[in-house]
């Protein structure tokens, strides 16, 4: 079996444990509800069996997620089921790999963006479209890195991590796919603002912005800046770039609303692709 692999199958498991023990519940009394064995759940945890579709959903249901934090789950078994079974050849790399392995190792990040969500926040159907847009991919790089994307958004849950992100009213309208997609997307994304761990920040429309911005970035600690374009990612570790992007971010957080005021308005964006939807229906 691959490293990978392994890796997913691991973070699907510990999240699995971290919900279990949020509301109380030995592995027995999980088991006996799910109608699973207790094995079962065990393995499950440890990342030493994948659970089938069904398995997962009778667990979700017997820990009582709400729909969104069921959904995650099911993100991060897709996340397991994309991982190649022997680990890749040389050559072989995941568009956004820049973004993503800079983010696993540090313990503050910090992201802007102006086009797209921020890849630690994206459902996997939104990061699918944001892949499949790149230059010279396959179907099969892109669910590499799809799923690679989704697993490493388990960092969020980890103590001792922070993330921020802060973003423009325009990341929320501009959108692949369809309304419903933006819907399960919306979703997810109230359910990250609610963590300890993140401050979720956006810049409505209403308000000018401190900067003209010209592309995203996220900051990695004080040590490195991911600058993306559509030619891809570079990574940036001089002391005075960093310093500058830095200063930048803290004009864009300062200009940003957090907490309720943002609950409101990704709620009140959410009924507008709720109507457009309907009226693309009809």
């Amino acid at each position: 079996m691959g490293s990978e692999r392994r890796e997913r199958m691991k973070a699907l498991g510990a999240r699995l444990r971290g919900l279990r023990t949020g509301v109380g519940l030995t592995g027995a009394v999980l088991a006996e509800r799910a109608g699973v064995g207790q094995p079962t759940v065990s393995k499950v945890e440890n990342g030493r069996m994948v659970p089938s579709t069904d398995v997962l959903d009778r667990l979700s249901n017997a820990l009582g997620l709400d729909e969104s934090t069921a959904r995650e789950v099911r993100d991060l078994l897709v996340a397991v089921m994309a991982a190649p079974e022997t680990a890749k050849t040389s050559g072989e790399v995941a568009a956004g790999v820049n973004l993503d392995e800079a983010v696993r190792s540090a313990r503050l990040v910090r992201s802007f963006q102006c086009v797209v969500l921020p890849a630690m926040l994206q459902s996997a159907e939104y990061a699918r479209h944001v892949f499949d847009s790149a230059p010279h991919t396959t179907p099969e790089a892109v669910g590499r890195a799809v799923a690679a994307r989704v697993e490493r958004q388990s960092l969020l849950y980890e103590p001792g991590r922070e993330s921020v992100f802060v973003l423009t009213e325009g990341v929320l309208r501009t959108w692949p796919g369809s309304p419903a997609l933006m819907l399960a997307q919306f979703d997810r994304l109230l359910a990250v603002e609610s963590l300890s761990t993140v401050r979720l920040g956006v810049i409505p429309w209403r308000r000018p912005v401190p900067v003209m911005p010209r592309h995203g970035f996220t900051l990695c600690d004080s040590q490195a800046v991911v600058v993306e374009s559509f030619r891809g990612e570079r990574v940036l570790d001089d002391s005075a770039e960093v310093t500058a992007y830095e200063e930048t971010f803290r004009r864009f957080e300062g200009a940003a609303i957090f907490g309720a005021e943002v609950r409101e308005l990704l709620l009140g964006v959410m009924k507008d692709f709720r109507d457009l939807g309907t009226s693309t229906i009809h």
